[in-house]
């Protein structure tokens, strides 16, 4: 039986490191699918001509690509990863998109009355 001789302290940094490198991992592989949704969307509909009964299905993808995006700009810059321009870059993410992150999304009032 071998006997880890590091100190629990090391141990623990070394946990918690893969952890924050595993939820960086798992957020951009969200953030990839919502911009893949996103621009499957746009591949199959003509733009700028968008029907508008479309409208609002396209408006979703965005708001969950911009929280896609959000999530894993939080987590990066958690990490210390504080330039998100190389994220914008790699994933080429939409001004769209870019616009929407952190937006929470609307709640319709007149059902909060009900």
């Amino acid at each position: 039986m071998s006997r880890d001789l590091r100190p629990p302290v090391d141990i623990l940094h070394y946990e918690i490191v893969q952890e924050q490198a595993s939820a960086l991992g798992r957020m951009g592989r969200t953030l990839e699918q919502a911009l893949a949704e996103l621009r499957a969307f746009d591949a199959t509909h003509a733009r700028p001509e968008i029907p508008a009964s479309l409208q609002p299905a396209r408006r979703k993808l965005v708001m969950a690509a911009g929280q896609a995006l959000w999530m894993f700009v939080v987590q990066r810059e958690a990490t210390g990863l504080r330039d998100s321009r190389h994220i914008m870059r790699t994933y080429n993410v939409p001004a769209e998109v870019q616009l929407c992150m952190g937006l929470a999304p609307s709640t319709d009032v007149g059902k909060l009355r009900s």
